[in-house]
């Protein structure tokens, strides 16, 4: 099956099928090794064991990035191609993006609260990451309240680019201005500033939640494909009465 075929619902749908039992399985498995690695993982000679809140914070924020750039590159398939499922690609990725944000955010208070000495400083990092959850909930707003499905997704597609601009602000944040937020430690030049010893759990739970992600993804791509497919059916039958 080429790639272009994915673009039939149909055969989407399909593929979806034979795939969501075995990304299940592999979810559970990684998800159970890296939480044998995290429970076995040293205390920060620093932190102690508040690093662990670590292992769950850094990949939510990878996460609620990565989400919000599926949704950019969906937006071009809606204004663009017009591609027959970007748009349910980047309505099925709103919620669990802004999802994995409020985890960001409330992990990130907890951790910032032993070692910062409280819970919330409006840090570039943190006000940026803010400004994303923001733009999620206008997301889900578009989606949720608009009357016309059509004109939804080309709004949602927009703020999907403009929202866009916000990723590298919070990416480069640290680096751009004098931050509380520490800066890079997991990829930057010269390599990872974190003993391997934290490291490797931290990259074992990072691919469990993506992992995750495209479990998820996948599940609400075919509820909102079968969604639509029942409104069509409930339209038509209106249409013939």
């Amino acid at each position: 099956m080429a790639i272009i075929d994915l673009a039939n619902p149909t055969r989407f749908l399909a593929l979806t099928n034979r795939v969501l039992p075995w990304l299940a399985a592999l979810t559970v498995i990684v998800f159970a090794y890296a939480l044998y690695r995290v429970a076995y993982a040293p205390d920060d000679y620093q932190q102690g064991a508040t690093v662990k809140i670590m292992f769950l914070h850094v990949p939510a924020a990878w996460l609620a990035m990565m989400g919000w750039g599926l949704m950019t590159v969906a937006a071009f398939g809606t204004l663009v191609w017009r591609h027959p499922l970007a748009d349910v690609t980047a309505k099925a990725a709103a919620p669990i993006g802004a999802a994995f944000t409020f985890i960001c955010l409330v992990t990130g208070s907890l951790w910032g609260r032993p070692m910062w000495g409280t819970y919330w400083v409006w840090d570039a990092r943190l006000t940026s990451v803010l400004v994303l959850f923001l733009l999620y909930l206008g997301m889900l707003a578009l989606y949720w309240t608009a009357d016309d499905p059509n004109r939804s997704a080309r709004a949602a597609a927009i703020l999907a680019l403009v929202g866009a601009i916000n990723i590298p602000i919070i990416k480069f944040s640290v680096d751009w201005w004098n931050t509380l937020h520490q800066p890079a430690s997991v990829l930057r030049m010269g390599g990872s500033a974190i003993d391997a010893s934290i490291l490797v759990p931290l990259l074992v739970m990072a691919l469990a939640f993506t992992l995750l992600f495209l479990l998820l993804l996948l599940l609400a791509m075919r509820n909102e494909i079968l969604r639509r497919r029942v409104r069509s059916m409930r339209m038509m039958q209106a249409a013939s009465i």
